[in-house]
């Protein structure tokens, strides 16, 4: 594979920093620099403006517009799109010296340095911005989003005079006439504004979909400002002189109200006269030591530290904090997009790989997160039911990608061929029950998606004519490079377990919740069937080869080199034809190998060597949680090696730049499959296995390693290196677990194994 790292950010264990600015990374800085806390997010673009290239993106989780789509005559095919929404640019800062404004595109400036201290979540930038030769200013911008009081941020900006005495004029306000970079233009329609001592204001409502945002700021350290307002941008100036060494500095907190609908329009007006007496009483430096608090104790819970790697430790931290902007709460929805909170690309969807990769970092770490994370798949069941009837189907079909629970794919060969969404989201719940053992979840809440999702399953396959066997015909597995395949082996494979983990719930519940089973309107036909189509599932297999193919005939499609490919064609959707990709056996992404890694307890090492060896060889990681993935299974066959070199291209996939396109936000999922990489990779922790399992192994240039994870109420520490494996219980009770095949009492006490006892 033609990839290679794009090193441009300067290695740290806890900082991510820019030295000197180059404008052609400037739109990788942004995503990079993003700043989030699950309800908000905000790219790491100049706060003073900047006419260069940008992408200058704030979000808010759950606001989105809806744009329509061409009408077809064709059923099935969507009448709209739904996107997330570039909304108020809350930092908005204008600073000018006479005639001349502030812009790094255009400014003489020096000493640039920004850096992202993942231990506290604050972002600084200053530099040095040379007005003549005769006058200079060093400017300091700070930034963070709270994690504590998740709709408040802050701002701090100081100027000192560095040489001379710089008259300048400081303009502060909230803005809502960004544009939608993928639109061309804003998406709101400002209906309120107003500006004045020290303070600023803004309603607005986005025009298709009505979802209103409510922005208001305070700012300290302003004296003798004037109004400056302009349409969707209130504002407040001040100009004043700074004599040789003089500084000034100026916070701002702001706050956040999103009214999603029309309940919550309802209480807009209650909520945001809440929010002005909280700002009232909020200090910038506060707010910031609290949310730096909440980072320590977030970081004793779920570090990984390394040793003797220093790229990759300072990669893993930033995946972690950035899993944590992206979801720690779920309070305020739990739309995980691909992206996150950090750019427009994949219009802020939650895709079907969440619940199946992202999902285990929230179970291993916070397990209430995850519990919500699932729960917005419960309330958006209507809508899938909506789909399923769409396609012809009974029960309910999730869509592929989504922002409110309807499907917003809208290339229809994703929308309505691809079924792993629905057997992701039952994965997910099995995952969790599995950790949690949360059964009154999975009664009340998981038990009528398992059913809808089963009747779905049981409606949208059909009988093999020759093996009258069952299985899908016309669908996209995992690997988007084959399109209308009939029987995948993933999708058949995720068809199969849903079907048996539904008819084990039900089974259970008959005995154990009479009521709630009866409410779920089960008949005897339909668990029949469920069971016979389960047991008659088609799995392409053979058995001489231990290879599963990944769909009827794709081992006799044309072979492509991929290593031949150079890298200037990547990302290959942007350089190759739809059909000049699905006409080959390149594999874009983990198909057959997945369901070895979800349920690899399943499979002999014989079989996980023969299919690794066929497919991995074929696999462009066009996607980023590809090489995770392949490192994962490349530890469970011992290939560390292999491993090694996955793993550095999955941990540092965006800080590196390796798929060339981090200048649309960053890939949240290639972001968690690195924790899993570390954690079920080089950990050796199965999630599958009825115990808590675990067989460490190291790569060779590290001298250590450890993680922590929570498991049954407990936090249980792993700690690696050459030679010994060192397991004790930081919280809870003792627990049992199997180490290298051998079960074990884990507790206080630290407990120390000898590495070569397991290899």
């Amino acid at each position: 594979m033609g990839k290679y790292a794009d090193r441009y950010f300067q290695v740290h264990p806890w900082k991510i920093i820019e030295e000197g600015f180059d404008p052609d990374y400037s739109q990788v800085a942004e995503s990079i620099f993003s700043l989030g806390n699950e309800y908000t997010g905000l790219r790491g673009y100049f706060d003073e403006g900047y006419s260069g290239p940008r992408l200058q993106g704030s979000y808010l989780n759950g606001v989105y517009e809806r744009r329509m789509l061409p009408k077809s005559g064709y059923k099935g095919m969507l009448p709209f799109t739904e996107f997330m929404v570039n909304t108020v640019d809350w930092v908005y800062t204008r600073i000018s010296s006479g005639e001349q404004v502030l812009d790094l595109a255009k400014c003489r400036f020096s000493d640039f340095r920004r850096e992202l201290d993942l231990r506290t979540g604050v972002l600084t930038r200053r530099f040095v911005w040379h007005i003549d030769e005769h006058t200079a200013v060093e400017i300091c911008f700070e930034r963070f989003t709270s994690m504590e009081q998740e709709q408040l941020v802050g701002q701090k900006l100081t100027l000192r005079a560095a040489k001379g005495s710089p008259v300048l004029t400081l303009r502060l306000g909230l803005d809502f006439t960004c544009p939608h970079v993928s639109v061309g233009s804003p998406m709101f329609r400002p209906l309120s504004a107003a500006a004045g001592e020290a303070r600023a204001e803004i309603l607005a409502e986005t025009k298709e979909t009505r979802q209103q945002v409510w922005a208001g700021a305070v700012f300290h350290g302003l004296t003798d400002t004037r109004d400056a307002s302009a349409e969707g941008i209130p504002a407040l100036e001040e100009c004043f002189t700074l004599e040789p060494g003089q500084a000034r500095t100026v916070t701002r907190v702001v706050t956040l109200c999103t009214a999603r609908t029309e309940a919550e329009k309802q209480t807009m007006a209650r909520r945001t006269a809440d929010a002005k007496q909280l700002l009232a009483r909020t200090e910038y430096e506060t707010l910031k030591d609290a949310s730096a608090a909440w980072w320590e104790k977030q970081w004793k819970v779920s570090d990984i530290e390394i040793d003797g790697d220093p790229e990759n430790q300072q990669g893993i931290r930033f995946c972690i904090f950035q899993l944590h902007q992206t979801l720690h709460t779920a309070k305020y929805g739990a739309v995980f997009g691909a992206k996150g909170l950090t750019g427009e690309a994949y219009n802020g969807n939650t895709f079907w790989d969440s619940e199946v990769c992202c999902l285990p970092f929230y179970l291993f770490n916070n397990p209430e997160a995850a519990k919500s994370f699932l729960k917005f798949r419960c309330d958006t069941l209507p809508e899938a039911m909506e789909r399923a009837a769409a396609l012809d189907c009974k029960g309910a079909f999730y869509p592929i990608a989504t922002i409110s629970g309807r499907e917003c794919c809208d290339l229809w060969q994703h929308a309505s061929l691809q079924l792993q969404a629905s057997t992701g989201v039952a994965y997910g719940l099995w995952n969790y029950v599995h950790q949690t053992g949360d059964k009154e979840f999975l009664y009340a809440f998981g038990s009528r998606m398992l059913v809808e999702i089963s009747r779905m399953l049981a409606t949208r396959g059909d009988w093999d004519p020759v093996t009258h066997q069952y299985g899908y015909y016309c669908v996209m597995g995992p690997d988007e490079f084959q399109m209308m395949v009939h029987h995948n082996a993933y999708t058949n494979f995720m068809g199969k377990k849903t079907l048996i983990f539904a008819l084990e719930t039900l089974g259970a519940m008959e005995h154990e919740a009479p009521d709630a089973y009866a409410a779920l309107g089960v008949t005897l036909e339909e668990l029949a069937d469920w069971q016979e189509k389960a047991d008659r599932m088609y799995l392409p297999y053979d058995e001489n080869t231990k290879l599963f193919e990944q769909h009827m005939g794709y081992f006799h499609l044309p072979h492509v080199d991929i290593n031949a490919i150079p890298p200037e064609q990547f990302p290959l959707y942007s350089h190759w034809s739809y059909e000049r990709i699905y006409r080959n056996d390149m594999v874009k992404q983990p198909d057959v190998l997945m369901f070895f890694l979800l349920y690899g307890s399943e499979f002999t090492r014989e079989q996980l060597e023969a299919n690794f060896d066929f497919y991995e060889p074929r696999c462009i990681h066009e996607s980023s949680l590809s090489p995770s993935i392949h490192s994962i299974l490349a530890c469970r066959l011992g290939r560390l090696a292999k491993a090694e070199s996955l793993f550095d291209f999955a941990t540092r996939m965006d800080l590196d730049n390796y798929n060339r396109n981090t200048c649309e936000g960053l890939h949240t999922t290639s972001i968690a499959g690195a924790w899993m990489n570390i954690v079920c990779g080089f950990g050796g922790l199965r999630t599958d296995a009825a115990t808590l399992t675990l067989a460490p192994s190291i790569p060779k240039g590290w001298t250590g390693y450890s993680f922590r994870v929570c498991t049954g109420g407990s936090i249980l520490e792993v700690t690696v290196d050459q030679h010994s494996v060192k397991l004790q219980l930081l919280q809870g009770s003792g627990i049992r677990a199997v180490l290298y095949g051998k079960e074990i009492n884990i507790d206080a006490v630290p407990a120390v194994f000898a590495m070569e006892e397991a290899q």
